[in-house]
């Protein structure tokens, strides 16, 4: 099955720390939360919580990422890899399930995924996309 999510995300948390053999490299870990964005529930229910945990390695801004998101449902939970690219304003990449619980356990999933900045501070729009079989 075809599908596409938004989520609006936010850091709750994060640490950087300078690398040190170029200007401006830096590796950070940060967490996100977040809440869907025109959500329609499917066979797991209403929405609970979006959280994801990324690691970054950026020179000037840009650079890879990679990372782990938990969203929980009301009768079950989806847990996902991703990695991806950050570019100017926007990161890309793909997410992959790794791991479903409650009436998602047999979920499989994969797709491509956009983050933006919001007009708020600290605050991206994540677009997402892919195809899941139950």
């Amino acid at each position: 099955m075809q599908r596409k999510a938004s989520f609006k995300i936010y850091v709750t948390r994060r640490e950087m720390l300078a690398v040190g053999d170029v200007p401006d490299h830096s590796l950070m870990l940060t967490e996100m939360e977040g809440e869907p964005i025109n959500y329609t529930p499917g066979v797991a229910g209403e929405f609970v919580s979006r959280r994801s945990v990324g690691f970054h390695d950026r020179v000037k801004g840009d650079g890879p990422m990679t990372g782990y998101a938990t969203t929980i449902y009301q009768n079950g939970a989806v847990y996902s890899r991703f990695q991806g690219e950050k570019k100017g304003a926007a990161t890309t990449g793909k997410w992959e399930v790794y791991k479903g619980i409650g009436k998602l356990s047999s979920l499989k999933g994969s797709g491509t995924f956009v983050v933006k900045p919001s007009d708020k501070h600290g605050e991206f729009v994540l677009d997402m996309e892919g195809t899941y079989d139950l």
